[in-house]
């Protein structure tokens, strides 16, 4: 018998694709295994009495299509964010409209998330700016100064990309 070298196996070959099909060997190309078999592997998964899911459950469903965040999720995390900080920040340098960046924080919370995991996402994000720089800033310093200014600008340039993006006509 001449040995051949061997072939490898396509991905059709294992989804019984177009791939060339091979009849066994004769009877008379077949040689007695040389070796015995090598003993069988026990499983991963020991066995038990109880079944590992319950015969009545229902397989899981897809989520909806509708939970899934919006492919401009990012900025929207960062815009709550930099509300957050421009929340703390303006009130501690006398601006006094902290407030408002707290109104507008609503305003997005009620139009992007009314309720579940995502506005609890956007929620965390405006606490996380407030709190950071709450940490850092005990008064208005030419620096918090620099960060109103930068985030005011940043917040522009995101809402309108937002808009821009993936707003309606």
């Amino acid at each position: 018998m001449a040995l051949q070298p061997a072939q490898a196996q396509g991905l059709f070959d294992f989804l019984g694709g177009s791939g060339q099909r091979h009849s066994p060997p004769a009877e008379a190309e077949r040689e007695a295994p040389s070796a015995p078999a090598p003993a069988k592997k026990k499983p991963a998964v020991p066995k038990t009495d109880k079944p590992l899911a319950p015969a009545t459950a229902q397989p899981k469903t897809p989520a909806p299509v509708s939970d899934a965040p919006p492919p401009y999720e990012p900025q929207l995390l960062r815009l709550a964010e930099m509300m957050g900080g421009l929340a703390y920040l303006r009130d501690l340098c006398a601006a006094g409209d902290g407030d408002d960046w707290r109104d507008k924080m609503t305003v997005l919370l009620n139009a992007e998330a009314p309720s579940g995991a995502r506005r609890d996402k956007l929620i965390a994000s405006f606490n996380r700016g407030f709190r950071s720089y709450e940490l850092t800033y005990r008064a208005c310093t030419s620096n918090a100064k620099a960060v109103i200014q930068r985030y005011i600008d940043e917040t522009g340039r995101i809402t309108q990309d937002i808009a821009y993006r993936y707003g309606n006509p």
